[in-house]
């Protein structure tokens, strides 16, 4: 599952985040474009019990959330 929450400010990429981890998927991956979204979403996800990796391509954070 992948969720686009590039050009979203703050806190709808958590909570399209929120919604997509409803469903308990073994992993899903998150595009935000900004620092705070990073932090934000990862911040949540852990709260969730999902660890997080974070990997930046071209401007974009890549965050990708396993169980």
């Amino acid at each position: 599952m992948q969720i686009d929450a590039r050009g979203l400010s703050c806190p709808q990429p958590v909570l399209l985040t929120q919604q997509a981890l409803k469903s308990q998927p073994a992993s899903v991956e998150i595009l935000v474009d900004n620092k705070t979204a990073e932090g934000n979403v990862t911040r949540f996800a852990a709260k969730a019990g999902y660890s997080v990796a974070v990997r930046e391509e071209n401007g974009d954070f890549i965050l990708t959330l396993t169980k």
